[in-house]
């Protein structure tokens, strides 16, 4: 019986060690992993999605996007008070962090303005 024991222990011993040595195994991971990563739109959407749950509000558009070593960093723009004429109308951007899979992490509002006027901030620096 110990027999027995003794080698089914070596076995997997044995396993353990080809998965971690062979070099396809770890190219298999890398594709799955690969795969399971969300694509740029999915992001998006996914994104816009748990925003508007979160706060309540829809998002209008995405103004910023890009990858980062975390997961993905967007600021979104949203109607946060609507008001008559439309121009009057309150907007929000939103910074939003998500996870490398989609998840929110985190968001936060960094601009409140109304929707007829521009940037007061110029560019060069002044």
């Amino acid at each position: 019986m110990s027999n027995t024991k003794n080698t089914q222990e070596s076995q997997d011993s044995q396993e353990s060690r080809d998965s971690r040595d062979s070099p396809n195994t770890s190219k298999a991971n890398d594709n799955q992993s690969a795969k399971s990563r969300p694509s740029p739109m999915e992001v998006l959407r996914q994104a816009r999605g748990q925003l508007a749950e979160l706060t309540g509000m829809e998002a209008e558009s995405v103004s910023s996007f890009e990858q980062t070593e975390e997961g993905w960093a967007l600021e979104v723009e949203v109607l946060e008070l609507e008001r008559v004429p439309d121009t009057m109308s309150l907007m929000a951007s939103y910074q939003v962090e998500l996870d490398t899979e989609g998840q929110l992490t985190g968001y936060r509002r960094v601009r409140r303005y109304e929707r007829g006027r521009s940037d007061a901030r110029r560019s060069g620096g002044r």
